[in-house]
Protein backbone atom coordinates (compact mmCIF):
# COMPACT_ATOMS: atom_id res chain seq x y z
CA UNK A 1 0.00 0.00 0.00
CA UNK A 2 3.21 2.34 0.93
CA UNK A 3 4.64 1.94 -2.24
CA UNK A 4 1.01 2.32 -4.17
CA UNK A 5 0.65 5.78 -2.37
CA UNK A 6 4.31 7.01 -2.99
CA UNK A 7 3.62 5.60 -7.08
CA UNK A 8 0.48 8.01 -6.61
CA UNK A 9 2.53 10.80 -5.21
CA UNK A 10 4.97 11.16 -8.17
CA UNK A 11 2.77 10.88 -10.53
CA UNK A 12 0.84 14.12 -9.00
CA UNK A 13 3.72 15.91 -8.61
CA UNK A 14 4.54 14.84 -12.02
CA UNK A 15 1.41 16.33 -13.31
CA UNK A 16 1.31 19.56 -11.68
CA UNK A 17 5.05 19.78 -12.65
CA UNK A 18 3.73 19.57 -15.99
CA UNK A 19 0.36 21.63 -15.80
CA UNK A 20 2.52 24.57 -14.16
CA UNK A 21 2.05 27.76 -16.16
CA UNK A 22 5.03 29.28 -17.73
CA UNK A 23 5.42 33.26 -17.41
CA UNK A 24 6.43 35.82 -20.35
CA UNK A 25 9.38 37.20 -17.94
CA UNK A 26 10.66 40.30 -20.23
CA UNK A 27 9.19 41.47 -23.88
CA UNK A 28 11.78 43.83 -25.63
CA UNK A 29 11.19 45.35 -28.84
CA UNK A 30 14.26 45.65 -31.78
CA UNK A 31 14.04 47.72 -35.05
CA UNK A 32 15.76 46.57 -37.98
CA UNK A 33 16.29 47.99 -41.41
CA UNK A 34 13.82 45.24 -43.12
CA UNK A 35 12.03 44.19 -40.11
CA UNK A 36 10.55 44.65 -36.60
CA UNK A 37 10.87 42.09 -33.64
CA UNK A 38 9.60 41.52 -30.08
CA UNK A 39 11.51 38.56 -28.27
CA UNK A 40 9.43 37.43 -25.57
CA UNK A 41 10.94 35.98 -22.32
CA UNK A 42 9.89 32.73 -21.13
CA UNK A 43 10.42 30.89 -17.95
CA UNK A 44 10.20 27.81 -20.05
CA UNK A 45 9.27 26.44 -23.08
CA UNK A 46 5.60 26.86 -24.89
CA UNK A 47 3.46 25.85 -27.69
CA UNK A 48 2.26 28.95 -29.58
CA UNK A 49 -0.10 30.00 -32.46
CA UNK A 50 -0.19 32.99 -34.68
CA UNK A 51 -3.55 34.08 -36.33
CA UNK A 52 -3.47 37.05 -38.87
CA UNK A 53 -7.05 39.30 -38.61
CA UNK A 54 -7.70 42.26 -41.03
CA UNK A 55 -10.59 45.10 -40.86
CA UNK A 56 -8.86 46.31 -38.85
CA UNK A 57 -4.96 44.41 -39.05
CA UNK A 58 -4.13 42.60 -36.03
CA UNK A 59 -1.72 39.88 -35.45
CA UNK A 60 -3.49 37.83 -32.50
CA UNK A 61 -0.83 35.01 -30.38
CA UNK A 62 -2.10 32.42 -28.47
CA UNK A 63 0.83 31.18 -25.65
CA UNK A 64 -0.65 28.05 -24.55
CA UNK A 65 -0.61 27.40 -20.76
CA UNK A 66 0.80 30.85 -19.87
CA UNK A 67 0.73 33.92 -18.13
CA UNK A 68 1.86 37.47 -18.73
CA UNK A 69 4.55 38.33 -15.53
CA UNK A 70 5.41 41.37 -17.42
CA UNK A 71 5.13 45.13 -17.44
CA UNK A 72 4.25 45.89 -21.44
CA UNK A 73 2.64 49.80 -20.30
CA UNK A 74 6.40 51.68 -21.48
CA UNK A 75 7.13 49.20 -24.53
CA UNK A 76 7.42 51.61 -27.70
CA UNK A 77 7.22 50.48 -31.40
CA UNK A 78 8.57 53.61 -33.05
CA UNK A 79 9.18 52.89 -36.90
CA UNK A 80 6.87 49.87 -37.43
CA UNK A 81 3.98 49.09 -38.06
CA UNK A 82 2.85 48.01 -34.64
CA UNK A 83 0.97 50.34 -33.11
CA UNK A 84 0.15 48.69 -30.07
CA UNK A 85 0.00 45.47 -27.66
CA UNK A 86 -2.67 44.21 -25.84
CA UNK A 87 -3.02 40.95 -23.43
CA UNK A 88 -6.06 38.65 -21.90
CA UNK A 89 -6.05 35.66 -20.49
CA UNK A 90 -7.98 32.95 -22.15
CA UNK A 91 -9.52 29.89 -20.52
CA UNK A 92 -8.00 27.00 -20.14
CA UNK A 93 -4.73 28.83 -19.48
CA UNK A 94 -3.45 30.42 -22.86
CA UNK A 95 -2.41 34.13 -23.37
CA UNK A 96 -3.39 36.22 -25.95
CA UNK A 97 -1.62 38.50 -27.45
CA UNK A 98 -3.05 41.04 -29.49
CA UNK A 99 -0.74 43.33 -31.74
CA UNK A 100 -3.06 46.29 -33.41
CA UNK A 101 -0.76 47.02 -36.82
CA UNK A 102 -1.14 50.13 -39.10
CA UNK A 103 -0.98 48.12 -42.39
CA UNK A 104 -1.10 44.40 -43.49
CA UNK A 105 2.51 42.60 -42.86
CA UNK A 106 4.10 39.22 -43.48
CA UNK A 107 5.17 37.68 -40.51
CA UNK A 108 7.28 34.62 -39.05
CA UNK A 109 7.37 33.25 -35.33
CA UNK A 110 9.99 30.75 -34.03
CA UNK A 111 11.12 29.37 -30.40
CA UNK A 112 14.53 29.09 -29.65
CA UNK A 113 15.07 26.48 -26.86
CA UNK A 114 17.21 27.97 -23.51
CA UNK A 115 20.76 28.00 -24.17
CA UNK A 116 23.63 28.44 -21.35
CA UNK A 117 22.47 31.52 -18.99
CA UNK A 118 19.77 32.24 -21.99
CA UNK A 119 16.61 31.31 -21.34
CA UNK A 120 13.86 30.12 -23.77
CA UNK A 121 12.34 32.72 -26.14
CA UNK A 122 9.66 33.17 -28.15
CA UNK A 123 10.72 35.71 -31.66
CA UNK A 124 7.93 37.45 -33.63
CA UNK A 125 9.36 39.07 -36.60
CA UNK A 126 7.10 41.51 -38.35
CA UNK A 127 9.12 41.72 -42.17
CA UNK A 128 8.54 45.24 -44.13
CA UNK A 129 7.45 45.19 -47.52
CA UNK A 130 8.60 45.70 -50.80
CA UNK A 131 12.18 46.71 -51.04
CA UNK A 132 14.81 46.66 -48.22
CA UNK A 133 16.64 49.83 -46.39
CA UNK A 134 19.84 47.43 -45.92
CA UNK A 135 22.49 49.93 -47.53
CA UNK A 136 23.91 48.48 -50.63
CA UNK A 137 26.94 49.07 -52.88
CA UNK A 138 27.30 48.97 -56.37
CA UNK A 139 30.39 48.50 -57.91
CA UNK A 140 31.07 50.78 -61.30
CA UNK A 141 31.14 49.42 -64.22
CA UNK A 142 32.25 52.34 -65.93
CA UNK A 143 34.99 52.28 -69.04
CA UNK A 144 37.11 54.62 -66.94
CA UNK A 145 37.92 51.55 -64.90
CA UNK A 146 38.86 53.88 -62.05
CA UNK A 147 35.69 52.02 -59.62
CA UNK A 148 35.69 52.84 -55.69
CA UNK A 149 37.21 49.95 -53.55
CA UNK A 150 34.36 49.09 -51.68
CA UNK A 151 34.63 48.20 -48.04
CA UNK A 152 31.95 46.36 -45.55
CA UNK A 153 32.26 47.00 -41.86
CA UNK A 154 30.64 44.40 -39.55
CA UNK A 155 30.19 45.91 -36.09
CA UNK A 156 29.77 42.36 -34.37
CA UNK A 157 26.95 41.40 -32.27
CA UNK A 158 23.65 43.83 -31.80
CA UNK A 159 20.45 44.25 -30.72
CA UNK A 160 19.04 40.98 -28.77
CA UNK A 161 22.70 40.34 -28.23
CA UNK A 162 24.81 41.90 -26.34
CA UNK A 163 27.90 40.48 -26.99
CA UNK A 164 30.78 40.32 -23.86
CA UNK A 165 29.65 42.65 -21.17
CA UNK A 166 32.59 44.52 -18.74
CA UNK A 167 33.08 46.36 -15.62
CA UNK A 168 30.21 48.80 -15.70
CA UNK A 169 28.18 46.94 -17.90
CA UNK A 170 29.75 48.09 -20.69
CA UNK A 171 28.34 46.23 -23.79
CA UNK A 172 30.29 45.27 -26.77
CA UNK A 173 27.40 45.81 -28.82
CA UNK A 174 27.42 49.50 -28.14
CA UNK A 175 31.87 49.65 -28.09
CA UNK A 176 32.28 48.30 -31.42
CA UNK A 177 29.57 50.10 -33.29
CA UNK A 178 31.23 53.27 -32.07
CA UNK A 179 34.34 52.12 -33.53
CA UNK A 180 32.65 50.67 -37.00
CA UNK A 181 31.30 54.05 -37.07
CA UNK A 182 34.14 56.11 -36.91
CA UNK A 183 36.06 53.39 -39.30
CA UNK A 184 33.64 54.36 -41.45
CA UNK A 185 34.29 58.01 -41.08
CA UNK A 186 37.69 57.37 -42.12
CA UNK A 187 36.95 55.13 -45.43
CA UNK A 188 34.77 58.33 -46.35
CA UNK A 189 37.47 61.12 -46.19
CA UNK A 190 39.84 59.33 -49.19
CA UNK A 191 38.87 59.63 -52.31
CA UNK A 192 38.79 56.02 -53.82
CA UNK A 193 36.44 54.35 -51.38
CA UNK A 194 32.98 53.20 -50.55
CA UNK A 195 31.85 51.91 -47.72
CA UNK A 196 28.90 49.30 -46.51
CA UNK A 197 28.13 49.28 -43.15
CA UNK A 198 26.71 45.70 -42.47
CA UNK A 199 24.15 47.12 -39.35
CA UNK A 200 23.26 50.74 -39.23
CA UNK A 201 21.88 50.77 -35.43
CA UNK A 202 21.40 48.72 -32.61
CA UNK A 203 19.65 45.18 -34.14
CA UNK A 204 21.14 41.72 -34.67
CA UNK A 205 22.18 40.58 -38.10
CA UNK A 206 22.22 36.77 -38.50
CA UNK A 207 26.11 35.63 -39.47
CA UNK A 208 25.49 34.06 -42.72
CA UNK A 209 23.22 37.60 -43.63
CA UNK A 210 26.23 39.15 -42.76
CA UNK A 211 28.28 37.46 -45.31
CA UNK A 212 25.70 37.73 -48.01
CA UNK A 213 25.16 41.70 -47.38
CA UNK A 214 29.33 42.08 -48.08
CA UNK A 215 28.62 39.65 -51.28
CA UNK A 216 25.25 41.76 -52.60
CA UNK A 217 27.64 45.06 -52.25
CA UNK A 218 30.31 43.37 -54.00
CA UNK A 219 32.55 44.27 -51.27
CA UNK A 220 36.14 43.83 -51.83
CA UNK A 221 37.05 43.43 -48.54
CA UNK A 222 34.56 42.29 -45.17
CA UNK A 223 36.15 43.52 -41.35
CA UNK A 224 34.14 42.42 -38.44
CA UNK A 225 34.88 44.37 -35.38
CA UNK A 226 34.72 43.20 -32.17
CA UNK A 227 35.84 42.94 -28.51
CA UNK A 228 37.05 40.01 -26.71
CA UNK A 229 36.34 38.60 -23.07
CA UNK A 230 37.90 35.99 -20.57
CA UNK A 231 37.16 34.65 -17.67
CA UNK A 232 40.10 36.31 -15.98
CA UNK A 233 39.98 39.78 -15.71
CA UNK A 234 43.95 40.30 -16.43
CA UNK A 235 43.71 38.69 -20.50
CA UNK A 236 44.72 41.79 -22.45
CA UNK A 237 45.61 42.85 -25.90
CA UNK A 238 43.80 42.81 -29.67
CA UNK A 239 44.07 40.32 -31.79
CA UNK A 240 43.07 39.96 -35.56
CA UNK A 241 41.86 36.95 -37.03
CA UNK A 242 41.17 35.02 -40.26
CA UNK A 243 39.36 32.30 -41.32
CA UNK A 244 40.94 28.34 -41.35
CA UNK A 245 40.77 25.91 -44.09
CA UNK A 246 41.99 22.91 -41.06
CA UNK A 247 42.12 23.79 -37.62
CA UNK A 248 42.32 26.57 -35.68
CA UNK A 249 46.22 27.88 -34.87
CA UNK A 250 45.50 28.16 -31.69
CA UNK A 251 43.00 26.99 -28.64
CA UNK A 252 42.67 30.55 -27.96
CA UNK A 253 41.11 31.01 -31.53
CA UNK A 254 39.54 27.58 -31.30
CA UNK A 255 37.32 29.03 -27.82
CA UNK A 256 36.79 32.26 -29.52
CA UNK A 257 35.56 31.39 -33.03
CA UNK A 258 32.73 28.90 -30.72
CA UNK A 259 31.75 31.80 -29.12
CA UNK A 260 31.47 34.00 -32.00
CA UNK A 261 29.52 31.48 -33.90
CA UNK A 262 27.36 30.82 -31.01
CA UNK A 263 25.57 34.28 -31.56
CA UNK A 264 22.95 33.26 -33.62
CA UNK A 265 21.59 31.32 -30.31
CA UNK A 266 21.55 34.78 -28.64
CA UNK A 267 20.76 37.24 -31.52
CA UNK A 268 17.45 35.83 -32.04
CA UNK A 269 18.12 33.71 -35.82
CA UNK A 270 16.13 31.05 -36.30
CA UNK A 271 17.34 27.71 -35.97
CA UNK A 272 16.48 26.54 -39.46
CA UNK A 273 18.08 29.65 -41.11
CA UNK A 274 21.14 26.69 -41.03
CA UNK A 275 24.69 27.98 -42.41
CA UNK A 276 24.85 27.83 -46.30
CA UNK A 277 27.72 27.79 -46.80
CA UNK A 278 29.13 24.27 -47.25
CA UNK A 279 32.69 22.64 -46.05
CA UNK A 280 33.39 22.14 -49.33
CA UNK A 281 33.36 25.44 -50.57
CA UNK A 282 37.21 26.34 -48.57
CA UNK A 283 38.45 24.12 -51.29
CA UNK A 284 37.06 26.21 -54.08
CA UNK A 285 40.41 28.16 -55.75
CA UNK A 286 38.79 32.57 -54.87
CA UNK A 287 39.31 31.17 -51.48
CA UNK A 288 42.98 30.47 -51.55
CA UNK A 289 43.22 33.98 -53.02
CA UNK A 290 40.83 35.20 -50.60
CA UNK A 291 42.76 33.77 -47.85
CA UNK A 292 46.13 35.05 -48.83
CA UNK A 293 45.08 38.50 -48.86
CA UNK A 294 42.76 38.42 -45.86
CA UNK A 295 46.49 37.50 -43.94
CA UNK A 296 48.76 39.89 -45.89
CA UNK A 297 45.87 42.86 -44.69
CA UNK A 298 46.10 41.29 -41.35
CA UNK A 299 49.70 41.67 -41.04
CA UNK A 300 49.10 44.78 -42.09
CA UNK A 301 46.58 45.59 -39.20
CA UNK A 302 49.00 44.15 -36.47
CA UNK A 303 51.34 46.71 -37.16
CA UNK A 304 49.35 49.22 -37.16
CA UNK A 305 47.68 48.23 -34.00
CA UNK A 306 50.52 47.44 -32.10
CA UNK A 307 51.45 51.42 -32.12
CA UNK A 308 48.26 51.17 -29.78
CA UNK A 309 47.60 48.67 -27.93
CA UNK A 310 49.33 45.76 -26.91
CA UNK A 311 49.14 42.76 -28.94
CA UNK A 312 47.16 39.52 -27.68
CA UNK A 313 48.94 37.69 -30.73
CA UNK A 314 51.41 38.79 -32.61
CA UNK A 315 50.72 36.87 -35.91
CA UNK A 316 47.32 36.53 -37.55
CA UNK A 317 45.61 33.52 -35.66
CA UNK A 318 42.91 31.26 -37.77
CA UNK A 319 39.73 29.47 -37.22
CA UNK A 320 36.18 28.40 -38.03
CA UNK A 321 34.58 32.16 -37.52
CA UNK A 322 31.74 31.50 -39.42
CA UNK A 323 31.01 35.21 -40.35
CA UNK A 324 34.13 35.22 -41.96
CA UNK A 325 33.21 32.35 -44.94
CA UNK A 326 32.65 34.63 -48.00
CA UNK A 327 34.83 32.34 -50.51
CA UNK A 328 35.56 35.12 -52.71
CA UNK A 329 35.71 38.34 -50.07
CA UNK A 330 39.36 38.55 -47.74
CA UNK A 331 37.92 38.50 -44.56
CA UNK A 332 38.81 39.29 -41.01
CA UNK A 333 37.67 39.83 -37.58
CA UNK A 334 39.36 42.12 -35.22
CA UNK A 335 39.12 42.13 -31.54
CA UNK A 336 39.91 45.62 -30.26
CA UNK A 337 40.52 44.44 -26.95
CA UNK A 338 39.28 42.05 -24.11
CA UNK A 339 36.33 44.09 -22.26
CA UNK A 340 36.43 41.70 -19.70
CA UNK A 341 39.60 43.78 -18.51
CA UNK A 342 38.95 46.78 -16.48
CA UNK A 343 41.64 48.89 -17.83
CA UNK A 344 40.97 47.63 -21.30
CA UNK A 345 37.11 48.36 -20.70
CA UNK A 346 37.79 52.37 -19.55
CA UNK A 347 39.53 52.33 -23.04
CA UNK A 348 37.30 50.55 -25.24
CA UNK A 349 34.56 53.19 -23.83
CA UNK A 350 36.46 55.96 -24.74
CA UNK A 351 36.30 58.40 -27.67
CA UNK A 352 40.07 58.97 -28.13
CA UNK A 353 40.76 54.89 -27.79
CA UNK A 354 37.89 54.39 -30.56
CA UNK A 355 39.29 56.49 -32.65
CA UNK A 356 43.03 55.40 -32.34
CA UNK A 357 42.01 51.89 -33.16
CA UNK A 358 39.35 52.86 -35.71
CA UNK A 359 42.75 54.87 -37.28
CA UNK A 360 44.75 51.75 -36.97
CA UNK A 361 41.79 49.59 -38.66
CA UNK A 362 42.39 52.09 -41.22
CA UNK A 363 45.71 52.74 -41.91
CA UNK A 364 46.25 48.74 -41.97
CA UNK A 365 43.38 48.14 -44.52
CA UNK A 366 44.17 51.58 -46.78
CA UNK A 367 48.29 49.88 -47.24
CA UNK A 368 47.20 46.99 -48.48
CA UNK A 369 44.40 49.06 -50.96
CA UNK A 370 47.22 51.20 -51.98
CA UNK A 371 49.86 48.80 -52.55
CA UNK A 372 48.22 45.58 -54.26
CA UNK A 373 45.06 47.51 -55.64
CA UNK A 374 42.56 45.26 -57.71
CA UNK A 375 42.85 46.30 -61.22
CA UNK A 376 39.86 48.35 -62.24
CA UNK A 377 39.98 50.17 -59.21
CA UNK A 378 41.13 54.27 -58.78
CA UNK A 379 43.58 53.11 -56.31
CA UNK A 380 45.00 51.06 -59.54
CA UNK A 381 45.07 54.30 -61.91
CA UNK A 382 46.62 56.33 -59.40
CA UNK A 383 49.70 53.73 -58.79
CA UNK A 384 50.37 53.28 -62.62
CA UNK A 385 49.91 57.20 -63.48
CA UNK A 386 47.29 56.89 -65.39
CA UNK A 387 45.51 59.83 -63.51
CA UNK A 388 46.47 63.46 -64.17
CA UNK A 389 47.27 64.88 -61.43
CA UNK A 390 47.44 62.69 -58.92
CA UNK A 391 50.14 61.31 -56.67
CA UNK A 392 51.63 58.26 -58.00
CA UNK A 393 51.61 55.70 -55.05
CA UNK A 394 55.21 54.57 -54.78
CA UNK A 395 55.93 50.72 -54.23
CA UNK A 396 57.84 50.56 -50.69
CA UNK A 397 58.89 47.72 -48.72
CA UNK A 398 57.18 46.60 -45.70
CA UNK A 399 58.52 46.17 -42.04
CA UNK A 400 57.30 42.78 -40.80
CA UNK A 401 58.35 41.24 -37.39
CA UNK A 402 58.76 37.50 -37.09
CA UNK A 403 55.86 35.49 -35.64
CA UNK A 404 55.70 32.32 -33.33
CA UNK A 405 55.10 29.84 -35.94
CA UNK A 406 56.16 31.72 -39.19
CA UNK A 407 58.36 30.47 -41.53
CA UNK A 408 60.02 32.34 -44.68
CA UNK A 409 58.33 30.90 -47.07
CA UNK A 410 54.82 30.90 -45.92
CA UNK A 411 55.53 34.88 -45.42
CA UNK A 412 56.45 35.09 -48.87
CA UNK A 413 53.52 33.30 -50.28
CA UNK A 414 51.55 35.58 -47.70
CA UNK A 415 52.96 38.60 -49.51
CA UNK A 416 52.80 37.25 -52.79
CA UNK A 417 56.65 37.92 -53.40
CA UNK A 418 59.31 35.07 -54.78
CA UNK A 419 61.28 33.57 -51.52
CA UNK A 420 64.08 34.49 -53.50
CA UNK A 421 63.72 38.43 -53.69
CA UNK A 422 62.62 38.04 -49.98
CA UNK A 423 66.03 36.31 -49.23
CA UNK A 424 67.68 38.99 -51.19
CA UNK A 425 66.43 42.07 -49.90
CA UNK A 426 66.73 40.81 -46.60
CA UNK A 427 70.70 39.36 -47.34
CA UNK A 428 69.58 36.01 -45.54
CA UNK A 429 71.93 32.61 -46.83
CA UNK A 430 68.68 30.64 -45.76
CA UNK A 431 65.72 30.40 -44.39
CA UNK A 432 66.41 30.55 -40.77
CA UNK A 433 64.54 33.09 -38.71
CA UNK A 434 63.82 33.78 -35.17
CA UNK A 435 60.68 35.27 -33.35
CA UNK A 436 60.98 39.14 -32.74
CA UNK A 437 63.40 39.75 -36.31
CA UNK A 438 62.58 42.49 -38.45
CA UNK A 439 62.52 41.96 -42.26
CA UNK A 440 61.58 44.06 -45.14
CA UNK A 441 58.85 42.66 -47.50
CA UNK A 442 59.99 43.61 -51.02
CA UNK A 443 56.94 45.64 -52.93
CA UNK A 444 55.52 42.86 -55.34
Amino acid sequence: MKRINSVVLTCLLCFAAAVQAAEVRDVRFWRAPDHSRVVFDLSGPVTHELITLSNPDRLVIDIQNTKLAADTVNLQFANSPVTGLRHANKPGGALRIVFDLSAEVQVRSFLLAASGDLHDRLVVDFLDKGETVEAQVIKSVETSSQRDVVIAIDAGHGGEDPGAIGPGRVKEKDVVFQIASRLKERFERKKGYRVVMIRNGDYYVGLAKRRDLARKAQADFFVSIHADAFTHPQANGSSVYALSKRGATSASARILAQRENDADLVGGVSLSDKDQVLAGVLTDLSMTASLDASLSVGAQLLGEMAKISRLHSKRVEQAGFAVLKSPDIPSLLVETGFISNPGEANKLKSSSYQSSMALAIFEGIDRYFRESPPPDTYFAALKRGDIPGGQRIASSAREYTIARGDTLSGIAQRYNVPLSDLQRHNQLSGSSIRVGQKIKIPAS
